[in-house]
């Protein structure tokens, strides 16, 4: 982990609380530039690999924190898209 311990930007985020934190510093994201170049459909990908229990709402939930918004506001179309991601995954 490139120092990660060093930062604590990631809850700066909105939806990303200590515990989602913590998940994508286990897999290298560490800060929230890297996660908006990353996109939430590859940082879902590195954190369902890692943790079993990661579900939809957590994609839900980086999308939301990339484009500054709550995650139950996304619009309907990224929901689609990113639930057929995620079903892709299944």
């Amino acid at each position: 982990m490139k120092g990660c311990d060093f930062v604590a930007e990631l809850t700066s985020m909105r939806n990303i609380g200590r515990e989602i934190e913590k998940k994508l510093k286990a897999v290298g994201i560490c800060s929230a530039e890297e996660l908006s170049q990353l996109g939430s459909k590859e940082a879902f990908l590195r954190l369902k690999t890692r943790f079993s229990n990661v579900c939809l709402v957590h994609l839900y939930t980086l999308q939301g924190a990339i484009d500054h918004i709550e995650y139950n506001q996304l619009p309907d179309e990224v929901k689609r898209d990113l639930k057929s991601f995620s079903d892709e995954l299944k």
